[in-house]
C-alpha cells in the first residue's frame, strides 16, 4: 500500500537528485498523467493508503528515471500545450513554447488572409493560426519529413486544413501569399552549447542551429520572401532576445517597409514584423 502524496515526495526528491529546477511540479505532471488524477483528485485522495496497480508504478518510475536523464518532461509526456490547443511532440520537433506564442497573437491580429508558415516544426504556428484564426488558406513548409509526419498528426487532432510541403524554404512554394510566418532556427553555435541538456541533448540540432551567428534563415527567407508576398504582404519573425536590430537591417536591406519590433511579456525583444 501506498499515498499519491508518498510517490509524489519521491519523485520529487529523484528529480531534486538529477538538477530539475522544477522536481516537484515534474514530478506531479508524471503522477497524474501515469495514474490518471487531477488536482482535485489528488488532494482529496492523497493520504489515503491505496492498492495501485504494479504495471502503473513502474511506469511511473521509469518516467522519472527519464525525466533524471534530463529528458524532456514533454517527449516523457508526449504532449504539449501551445495556444490551448494540444500538440503530439517527440524528439524530431522542437517543442512549442509561450514565447512562440507572442508570433502567432501578432498574426491573428491580421483576421483575413493566405497564410505561410515556414519551418514548421510540430505545425504549432500554422494549427493555432487556422484553428484560431479566419484565414482563408493556411500552408505550412519544413526541410523534415519526421516533423511534417507530426505536424500532420497534430492537424489531424485540431480538426483543421492545412496544407503541407515538404522542402528547404520555398523549394516546393509556388503561389504567393498574404502572410509568410517563420520561427526559423536562430541560435548561434556556441549559445547552443549552454544550453540546458533537455534543449542541447533532446531536441533536433536541425530546428535549433542558425549560422552565420543565427541570422541566415532571416537573410534567405528575406530575400526570396518578396517573390512569395502578394502586393503588401506582410512577413512575421520569431527572434532571439538580442537579433532584433540585425533582423531588422536584413528587413531594410531587402526593401521591406513599417518594420516593427514587438517584445514579450517579460519586455525582451520577441517578434519582428515588416511590409513587402
Amino acid at each position: 500500500m501506498t499515498t499519491y502524496i508518498q510517490l509524489l515526495e519521491e519523485g520529487k526528491k529523484i528529480l531534486e537528485v538529477a538538477g530539475i529546477v522544477e522536481a516537484k511540479l515534474d514530478a506531479w505532471y508524471l503522477l497524474s498523467d501515469t495514474f490518471s488524477i487531477n488536482r482535485t483528485q489528488f488532494l482529496m485522495e492523497r493520504n489515503r493508503p491505496k492498492e495501485l496497480e504494479p504495471a502503473l508504478l513502474e511506469q511511473y518510475r521509469k518516467r522519472l528515471k527519464k525525466r533524471a536523464m534530463r529528458i524532456p518532461l514533454q517527449h516523457i509526456l508526449g504532449v504539449q500545450e501551445f495556444m490551448g490547443i494540444e500538440f503530439i511532440v517527440n524528439n524530431k520537433v522542437l517543442i512549442p513554447r509561450q514565447d512562440t506564442e507572442v508570433l502567432v497573437e501578432e498574426v491573428l491580429k491580421e483576421k483575413t488572409g493566405t497564410v505561410l508558415d515556414l519551418c514548421t516544426g510540430s505545425g504549432c504556428i500554422a494549427i493555432s493560426l487556422a484553428k484560431l484564426g479566419s484565414f482563408q488558406q493556411v500552408d505550412a513548409a519544413d526541410i523534415s519529413v519526421d516533423a511534417l509526419d507530426i505536424a500532420k498528426k497534430n492537424a489531424e487532432r485540431a480538426e483543421v486544413q492545412v496544407q503541407f510541403y515538404q522542402g528547404n524554404l520555398f523549394e516546393t512554394i509556388t503561389k504567393k501569399y498574404d502572410i509568410i510566418v517563420s520561427n526559423p532556427p536562430y541560435i548561434p553555435k556556441e549559445v547552443i552549447k549552454t544550453l540546458e541538456p533537455e534543449v542541447k541533448k533532446y531536441e533536433p540540432y536541425q530546428a535549433l542551429y542558425g549560422p552565420n551567428n543565427g541570422l541566415y534563415f532571416y537573410e534567405k527567407i528575406s530575400e526570396s520572401a518578396v517573390n512569395f508576398l502578394n502586393s503588401n504582404g506582410k512577413i512575421f519573425y520569431e527572434i532571439g532576445y538580442d537579433q532584433a536590430e540585425a533582423v531588422y537591417d536584413i528587413l531594410e536591406k531587402y526593401k521591406y517597409k513599417e518594420i516593427t519590433v514587438i517584445p514579450d511579456l517579460s519586455g525582451k525583444n520577441r517578434v519582428v514584423k515588416a511590409r513587402r
